[in-house]
């Protein structure tokens, strides 16, 4: 069923992992119908194995990122995807074990002084940490919270028109914006103008989703291009790459969740969500999946933005952000996900990190393997599927 040709690294047990069977049988009945996702029980014991396969990731290939992207031992993107996923299942579960690992996180890097260097990649666990400060009342947590926040202001390099430049730990990327940049950064400090009742953090945030639709967007398909460069004024390959799209799709979603934002924004990111998400709707295979370039059915499918996709598309509409006529699109995906997990919880299909391609073969070539964001998009996803359950039971 799976390519195993992938990515092989090592093992080391996880301080915690409350057990769990997934009945893969309750699968294939609920995709009959396609509307409606796992069990509360066979969530919570996919959501374990699940955790329990990102606990255990270890770098042990050849990497290509300036600092390793598997290892949840990092700092990085990835593990700060993670945590945001570890937090949505917390905030539904309330399980005190995963708090803590969070907490524990954190509190080892910042007693190491293990931290590195600010950068749009970088930022991304600081996301989590503004929610426990919230939890806990920590004050080193909030010092940290102020500290790159004020990066992000005040130092992260303005590539045109004051959008985001998306420096990383291996390049400047001068003149660059790139379509990450927004979950990454500007997710976090969204939140931070919220914790701090910084409200020029939360004006910043509307330009950058502004000025990043402006350059991103593809005008004929409503998609968007993974980069813009204000050198030479392109899109590099004119890349429509999959996750590159559904870190809008899923990111969007939750921006809305977090920003008291004026209603004329507000009406136009939700019509560029309408208008992405009706794309990925015709583009989509039959077996739910999405190709890594959206519109190149001959390029390979990708788990993580499926994954990110379903969540991104099942929350809009659980939040009447898209119509409902959208749910049998998440749902199909959500299910095709499903299809993409062992029995040991590890999710298959997933794209290593992947730079900004000068040629659209270079995103065909990535290599594909277990990563930490492919874990942590189909937490998301499962945690968002539960949600719809409740409320569909709720009604019944």
């Amino acid at each position: 069923m799976f390519n195993r040709n992938y990515c092989l690294y090592k093992r080391c047990w996880s301080r915690w992992y409350i057990g769990g069977d997934f009945d893969s049988r309750e699968e294939s009945n609920v995709q009959i119908n396609g509307k409606a996702g796992l069990s509360a029980s066979n969530t919570d014991n996919l959501v374990h194995k699940l955790l329990r396969q990102l606990q255990e990731m270890k770098g042990g290939m050849a990497e290509t990122a300036p600092i390793g992207i598997i290892s949840m031992d990092n700092w990085e993107w990835p593990q700060g995807v993670a945590l945001f996923a570890l937090y949505s299942y917390y905030k539904e579960t309330g399980r005190p074990e995963i708090l803590d690992y969070m907490c524990r996180w954190f509190d080892e890097k910042l007693e190491s002084g293990n931290i590195p260097y600010k950068n749009v990649n970088t930022v991304c666990p600081m996301l989590t940490l503004t929610y426990l400060y919230e939890e806990i009342g920590k004050e080193s947590y909030l010092a940290l919270c102020r500290e790159w926040a004020d990066y992000v202001m005040n130092e992260l390099p303005r590539a045109g028109e004051g959008g985001f430049q998306h420096v990383v730990s291996g390049g400047l990327n001068e003149g660059q914006l790139w379509d990450d940049t927004l979950y990454m950064t500007v997710l976090f400090l969204t939140r931070a103008g919220v914790l701090l009742k910084e409200s020029r953090y939360l004006d910043e945030s509307v330009r950058q989703f502004l000025v990043h639709l402006k350059y991103l967007t593809d005008p004929a398909t409503g998609l968007f291009y993974h980069g813009w460069t204000f050198d030479g004024s392109h899109h590099f390959a004119q890349a429509l790459w999959a996750r590159g799209n559904s870190w809008y799709t899923a990111g969007l979603v939750d921006y809305l969740d977090m920003a008291p934002l004026p209603e004329g924004v507000r009406l136009f990111l939700l019509s560029s969500l309408e208008r992405q998400v009706a794309k990925l709707q015709e583009v989509q295979a039959e077996d739910g999946m999405w190709h890594t370039l959206l519109m190149d059915p001959s390029s390979y499918k990708e788990t993580s933005a499926t994954a990110a996709f379903a969540y991104g598309i099942l929350k809009a509409v659980r939040c009447g952000y898209l119509d409902r006529s959208y749910l049998d699109t998440g749902w199909k995906a959500y299910h095709a996900v499903l299809r993409q997990i062992d029995d040991a919880g590890l999710v298959h299909g997933v794209s290593y990190g992947t730079g900004m391609g000068r040629d659209l073969q270079f995103y065909k070539d990535i290599e594909q393997c277990p990563m930490p964001y492919g874990q942590s998009m189909v937490m998301l996803m499962l945690v968002e599927g539960a949600r719809h359950r409740e409320e569909q039971e709720a009604l019944a």
